[in-house]
């Protein structure tokens, strides 16, 4: 989803300012208290099955979303013809020992989400007729993934962001692949984390921080070296949610 700066986009992008440290904000709760999602579930039959005939659920409504909302940020960028529609791809690596979830790392330069852990995907093009269309045109270009290896599932309600998207997360069981050959001017690295993990809320963490709009809950889910949280923690929080039904 990179895009070249802008005065107008500017002036549209609320997200945190430059050289946040989103990991240093102190931590607020630990979501240990949370149901745990069945084991079972996150078996591949099952989850497929999970998601393709859900149960009555509710999918969480973080900060970020109600300040895109409050701001109407999606409107406003809508009316300076800017893309708001894009999609990610959650890939579910088909492993041994249990799915796993394939993030990427995006690079130090790029305009919207610098530095962040993300799904691959990105904005929508002309072409593409569906979110999952998009999802798979962008996961070959970012990171290699050859879309015969993945089956799409299902997908999880939109998720608005700062940046002035509106995402459909769209759900994969992926075939691993021996190596992903990824983008190197928007990944800069290509990585998995076990669902197990994920889904454990014991691992979901909510980091409170000021900003000029006001005090902005975030939920971080930190794996060994890595710091999920934002967008991408937002949108685990939604499949949490939906698996533990």
């Amino acid at each position: 989803m990179s895009k070249a700066s802008t005065p107008e986009h500017m002036q549209l992008n609320v997200a945190a300012p430059p050289g946040f440290d989103a990991e240093a904000i102190p931590i607020h709760l630990q979501c240990s208290q949370d149901p745990k999602v069945s084991p079972q579930i996150l078996q591949p039959e099952q989850l497929r099955q999970r998601i393709q005939n859900p149960p009555q659920w509710q999918p969480e409504i973080t900060d970020e979303n109600r300040h895109v909302i409050a701001a109407d940020i999606i409107a406003k960028r809508q009316a300076a013809g800017k893309i708001t529609q894009a999609a990610v791809l959650i890939p579910l690596l088909l492993k041994e020992g249990g799915l796993s979830v394939l993030l990427t790392q995006r690079t130090q330069h790029l305009h919207d989400h610098a530095g962040q852990i993300s799904f691959p995907g990105g904005r929508m093009d002309p072409e593409d007729l569906t979110p999952e269309n998009t999802a798979l045109r962008e996961s070959q270009e970012e990171i290699g993934l050859n879309p015969a290896n993945v089956e799409i599932i299902g997908h999880l309600p939109q998720y608005l962001t700062v940046s002035g998207y509106s995402v459909t997360p769209v759900i994969g069981l992926v075939q691993a692949q021996a190596e992903y050959l990824h983008d190197e001017f928007e990944v800069a690295d290509v990585f998995e984390v076990p669902l197990s993990f994920l889904m454990n809320p014991a691992n979901h963490q909510v980091r409170i921080w000021q900003s000029a709009q006001g005090m902005r809950r975030f939920y971080a889910m930190p794996y060994e070296n890595r710091f999920i949280w934002g967008a991408t923690a937002g949108m685990l929080r939604n499949l949490y949610h939906l698996l533990k039904a």
